[in-house]
């Protein structure tokens, strides 16, 4: 696995506030549609391989969001994943789709990004989105972090502070890394969320919300938000890179 690319689903209805939204709080310009429904954008990093991706979608997944990850072996990434027990569809357009055994719903695809984007420069001092959170329900817990840790070949540890984190020791070439959350409470699958890490956490907050977003809570490392098509995602105090 060489990349990670974090692919935000959105009804259509919604879809185009929501890309608005996520361009200016990245500081990416959104390239031009793609697909048969022009339903595939990119966000597009002043320098750098982009990271993100935008999806305008029928009905909107739980969370709104799957990941894609990327090989020089799409067939082999995708049959270790099935090991592991993932289901799979091969569909031979040239991505596998995927989900892992709590249901969390994400792509193989080939390998295009090799150069990291650098962190957007604001009044309030650096920000980027850098992770996807895994959001695990507690009886998915142990299942689900050593089907991630064996597919990624990453380093799983538990987080020193909040025993509620799992944290992926990512490779420095890739900028969207992944952490395993888990939750207090069940749900039907395993969902995700993007987090951002920036300098100064409350500034960055005051920004998104002056572009749309709304404020759903603050704790002690992090504070939570929700996009205007009403997926939540986090602000975190660690030092973009």
């Amino acid at each position: 696995m060489r990349w990670v690319t974090g692919f935000l689903d959105t009804a259509r209805e919604s879809a185009e506030a929501a890309e608005t939204f996520w361009s200016r709080v990245t500081g990416y310009r959104l390239s031009a549609s793609r697909g048969d429904r022009d339903e595939f954008a990119t966000l597009l990093p002043p320098s750098g391989d982009p990271h993100l991706r935008v999806q305008r979608v029928v009905q909107t997944p739980p969370g709104a969001l799957h990941v894609d990850l990327h090989t020089d072996d799409v067939r082999g990434l995708a049959e270790r994943a099935e090991e592991l027990g993932a289901s799979a569809s091969y569909l031979d357009l040239g991505y596998v789709v995927c989900g892992s055994p709590g249901g969390m719903t994400f792509c193989v695809v080939g390998h295009p990004g090799a150069v990291r984007a650098e962190p957007a420069t604001w009044p309030g001092g650096r920000s980027m989105v850098d992770q996807v959170c895994l959001d695990v329900p507690p009886s998915r817990w142990d299942a689900e972090c050593a089907f991630w840790a064996d597919l990624t070949g990453w380093t799983v540890t538990d987080h020193p502070r909040y025993a509620e984190f799992r944290r992926m020791a990512v490779p420095d070439e890739v900028v969207l890394g992944l952490l395993l959350q888990r939750l207090d409470d069940e749900q039907p699958v395993v969902t995700g969320h993007l987090d951002l890490a920036s300098d100064d956490r409350t500034a960055e907050a005051a920004r998104h919300v002056a572009l749309g977003a709304r404020e759903l809570g603050r704790h002690d490392s992090w504070i939570a938000l929700e996009d205007p098509a009403g997926r939540s995602y986090c602000i975190t105090g660690r030092t973009p890179r």
